[in-house]
C-alpha cells in the first residue's frame, strides 16, 4: 500500500507531463510514419528530440535579448512593436535555433541518404521544441492552455517545420550534385518560408483583434492543409539523395 502514496503524490504531474508531450509525440508517430522507404536510426532520432529541447532554451536566451533590443526602439504599446516582435525576434530566433541545431546534427549524417529524410529530421527538432515549450505553457499557464497548444501551437511548429524540411532535403540533394549555391540557396529559402508562416502566425495570435482573430484562422486552416500535402507529396515522391533526377516541383 505504501507504494501507492508517491505514485498518487506524482499524479498531478504526470498528467501536466502527459498533457503537454502527447500531442507532439502524436504528430511525430504520424509523420515518422510516413516514411515508407527507409526509416531512420532511433539514436539519430531521440538526438534530434535533444537539439529541439536544447534550441528552445537557446531560444529563450536570445529572445530575452531581442527584447530588451526591441524596447529600446520601439515602445512596447504600439501595434507594431507586437509585429516585428513575432517576426524579428520570435521567429527569427526560434526558426534559426531549428535549422542550426537541425543542420549540425544530421547534415553530414550517414542516414540522411533520402529526401524525405530533411523532412523527418527538421519535424523531430521542430517538435522537441513544441514538447519543451508545451512543458512550460502547461506548468506555468494550468492545463487550460493544453487543448488549444494542442490543436494550435504544436501544429503549428509542425507545419513551419515540414516546409523547412522540404527545402532542407532539396539542398542536401542539391550540394550532392555538386550545386553548393543551390544547396545555400534552398536553405536560406527553407529558412525564409518558415520564419514567415512563424513570425504571421504569432503577429495574428498576439494581436488579438476581431479582425487578426479571423485571419489568424483562415491562415492557420491553409498553412495546415498545405503542410499536410506537402508531406504526402514528399512521402510519395521521395527518392535517393545520390541521384541524378529531376527535382518536382514544390508549390507551398
Amino acid at each position: 500500500m505504501f507504494f501507492f502514496f508517491p505514485v498518487l503524490a506524482l499524479l498531478p504531474t504526470l498528467i501536466y507531463l502527459a498533457a503537454a508531450l502527447l500531442p507532439a509525440f502524436i504528430l511525430l508517430r504520424f509523420v515518422y510514419r510516413q516514411d515508407a522507404i527507409e526509416k531512420e536510426p532511433a539514436g539519430l532520432l531521440v538526438s534530434l528530440l535533444a537539439m529541439g529541447c536544447l534550441s528552445a532554451l537557446c531560444s529563450g536566451l536570445l529572445e530575452g535579448v531581442g527584447v530588451y533590443l526591441l524596447n529600446v526602439i520601439v515602445s512596447p504599446d504600439s501595434p507594431v512593436y507586437t509585429v516585428l516582435l513575432a517576426f524579428l525576434v520570435v521567429a527569427v530566433v526560434e526558426e534559426g535555433t531549428k535549422l542550426f541545431f537541425l543542420k549540425r546534427r544530421s547534415w553530414r549524417h550517414p542516414a540522411f541518404n533520402y529526401r524525405f529524410d530533411g523532412v523527418i529530421y527538421a519535424v523531430f527538432v521542430s517538435l522537441g521544441f513544441a514538447a519543451l515549450e508545451n512543458v512550460e505553457y502547461v506548468v506555468n499557464y494550468g492545463l487550460g492552455v493544453a487543448l488549444p497548444r494542442a490543436l494550435l501551437a504544436v501544429p503549428g511548429h509542425l507545419s513551419f517545420s515540414i516546409f523547412m524540411g522540404v527545402y532542407y532535403g532539396r539542398a542536401r540533394l542539391l550540394e550532392t550534385l555538386g550545386d553548393r549555391e543551390g544547396a545555400r540557396r534552398s536553405l536560406r529559402t527553407g529558412y525564409l518560408v518558415a520564419v514567415f508562416l512563424h513570425g504571421f502566425y504569432d503577429s495574428c495570435a498576439m494581436l488579438g483583434t476581431g479582425l487578426s482573430t479571423v485571419v489568424f484562422l483562415i491562415f492557420v486552416i491553409l498553412m495546415f492543409v498545405n503542410a499536410y500535402r506537402a508531406l504526402k507529396r514528399e512521402a510519395a515522391t521521395d527518392a535517393p539523395i545520390r541521384t541524378d533526377d529531376e527535382l518536382p516541383p514544390f508549390v507551398l
